[in-house]
């Protein structure tokens, strides 16, 4: 079971209460202007440590906007908004980071749709942790295969405003 949650993410609800880093925008889309290749992307990341805890995963979720109609409607399936069946993507790490207040973690994520099924999403994630206590510093990467799960997952690279956090899976 642990290598099926390494390499395929888990989409599941994760409560508000284990979100450890400050949330960072890492994909945004205008519905009217994208086309199919913007949705294969890199891009880089920056989460501080909101307080003492340990790092197990990465989430992901969507915030979403349609403002150009008469009623603008807005959502959000953030662990801190109201509950949606999207719920959020969970990325579980090879190691458990154990972070202080303050600290930051930088990485990268990528993602592209699977070469054989384009519906399937193909993700890349690395990241880097440098504390000032040598036995703490850590670096790795993962791949992971999102697979289209009857259509009712949104891949979080096809809206807007994906917002990766770290939190602590002891809290779920």
């Amino acid at each position: 079971m642990k290598e099926v949650a390494l390499a395929e993410p888990i989409v599941d609800v994760v409560e508000a209460k284990a979100v450890v880093t400050n949330n960072y925008p890492v994909f945004t889309i205008d519905l009217y202007t994208v086309e199919t290749k913007d949705l294969a992307f890199t891009a880089q990341f920056e989460l501080y440590a909101q307080r003492p805890d340990f790092v197990h995963a990465l989430i992901a979720w969507f915030d979403i906007e349609f403002g150009a109609c008469h009623k603008p409607i807005r959502f959000s399936t953030a662990p801190h908004a109201r509950y949606t069946h999207w719920k959020q993507t969970v990325f579980y790490l090879h190691e458990v980071l154990t972070i202080e207040d303050g600290e930051m973690i930088r990485g990268t994520l990528t993602t592209k749709p699977n070469d054989k099924n384009k519906r399937d999403l193909d993700i890349s994630i690395s990241y880097q942790f440098w504390p000032d206590e040598q036995s703490r510093v850590s670096e790795g990467e993962a791949d992971y295969k999102m697979y289209d799960q009857v259509s009712n997952f949104p891949h979080f690279s096809h809206v807007e405003g994906s917002l990766p956090q770290w939190f602590s899976d002891s809290q779920l």
